[in-house]
């Protein structure tokens, strides 16, 4: 990312931690559970018709890996720590994504500068990662590094929305625009998470699981999508 750019991202982040809003993403909170639940099967459909489950063996990137959660997810998965890897610009969440992911090699990094050889990995991750670059020169080059470092017959996942019209630091990335971002490369598409404004408050009530689980099942209310693209 350029300079300025990589210090935009930064200070969002940070200043949401500040503010303690890192806390509404709690894995145990039942809209997030659904969240993740959703995500979580999206993920492995894409794995498994890309041929790359079981992880045992595969080489594994998380780009933005925040405090390794998703590298824990394959883990579970069946992924070996020691061949995981993951980049974070803030210091503070690559010390916690250490201290909960034993094994892992993980950094304090600009995406736009990855520190691995060409085809070093059979999996790379970028979970809500491209919607937090604004500047399209910066995201082409975070883009470019992540293909980079892919090897033939790779994929790189990608986790992201849409439409956000509540968050104004971070720019929606449609499918259109990742297929520019990717030109010519094979791109899947799962959409998933329902959207939060809906969720957040509908999961709390009597029966509320049940009414989300019933309008998840129409698509132009999920406001997110998993992608898996092919390299």
């Amino acid at each position: 990312m350029a300079d300025a750019e990589a210090e935009r991202v930064r200070t969002a982040y940070e200043r949401r931690a500040r503010l303690g809003l890192d806390a509404r993403y709690d894995y145990w909170q039942p809209a997030n559970l659904f969240i993740y639940q959703a995500r979580e099967r999206a993920v492995l459909d894409l794995l498994r018709e890309s041929g790359l489950l079981p992880l045992d063996g595969r080489r594994i990137l998380d780009v933005g890996c925040g405090d390794g959660a998703v590298l824990r997810d394959m883990v579970r998965y069946g992924a070996d720590p020691t061949l995981l890897a993951g980049i974070d610009l803030l210091p503070d969440r690559v010390e916690r994504a250490r201290e909960l992911t034993p094994g892992a090699t993980i950094n304090a990094a600009d995406a736009r500068q990855l520190a691995f050889e060409d085809t070093s990995f059979d999996i790379l991750l970028g979970f809500t990662l491209l919607s937090s670059v604004v500047e399209e020169q910066a995201r082409h080059a975070v883009v470019a590094e992540m293909v980079r470092v892919t090897r033939p017959g790779g994929v790189i996942l990608i986790y992201d929305f849409w439409i956000n019209p509540l968050n104004r630091t971070v720019r929606p990335l449609r499918r259109d625009h990742l297929r520019k971002l990717f030109p010519g490369r094979e791109i899947d598409f799962v959409s998933t998470t329902l959207a939060p404004p809906i969720l957040r408050p509908l999961v709390k009530l009597p029966g509320g699981w049940f009414a989300c689980s019933a309008l998840d099942v129409l698509r132009f209310l999920r406001t997110h999508y998993v992608a898996a693209v092919h390299i």
